[in-house]
């Protein structure tokens, strides 16, 4: 059964802590889903620790809804997580994911590794990979390209039987331009360039 990711994207209101502002600390800016739909679960474990196959030192595992969550927010996860319905409840604040390291990776694996067959094109295999690559991916797909282990992003090639692509297995990567997280990395930025970075938030849930 796969793994989805739900939540949104909060800030904290300029009035906390004043005289004229008695509303909610943190208000819903956004939902996650207009901005990331994807199923990725080395970006999952690189943020958040959940389905973490890769093995990344996840950036912000388990925390919980943060107790001053939204009311918005809270009417969209907070049943959930109370019903068991969803898991993995945590929050991470644009400060937190502006200072991450990009080249960090985690130790057991070197890369991902996507191919299709060209007997079978519409069936997309994946597997992460160790450096050296282990005997039954290369029996799968053949030996890499040499310049493979030099690569810093995204590399693609073919063969007569496969057409292959490979990424190094880096935060950089998973949460790079070939994903869904730019987008949320923009409005979040884009909302720090307002509320300051620990005034913005990411809150997510799984099921």
């Amino acid at each position: 059964m796969s793994t989805d990711i739900h939540g949104g994207i909060e800030f904290r209101h300029p009035g906390v802590d004043t005289d004229y502002y008695d509303g909610a600390p943190w208000v819903a800016a956004m939902d996650l889903w207009p901005l990331y739909d994807q199923t990725d679960y080395a970006a999952f474990g690189c943020l958040f620790g959940v389905r973490n196959h890769s093995g990344f030192q996840p950036l912000a595992p388990d925390r919980g809804l943060p107790v001053d969550l939204s009311s918005v927010m809270r009417s969209q996860l907070g049943p959930g997580v109370a019903a068991g319905d969803l898991h993995g409840a945590s929050w991470v604040s644009w400060a937190e994911l502006a200072s991450m390291d990009l080249a960090a990776a985690p130790d057991q694996f070197a890369g991902r590794l996507t191919w299709r067959t060209r007997s079978l094109p519409t069936t997309l295999h994946q597997r992460l990979v160790s450096d050296p690559w282990p005997p039954e991916t290369l029996s799968a797909v053949g030996e890499p390209p040499a310049d493979l282990h030099s690569a810093t992003g995204r590399l693609e090639w073919a063969t007569d039987e496969v057409m292959c692509a490979y990424e190094p297995l880096t935060v950089g990567a998973v949460l790079g331009p070939e994903t869904h997280w730019p987008h949320v990395f923009a409005v979040m930025r884009a909302l720090a360039g307002r509320f300051g970075d620990d005034g913005v938030r990411l809150v997510v849930a799984f099921g």
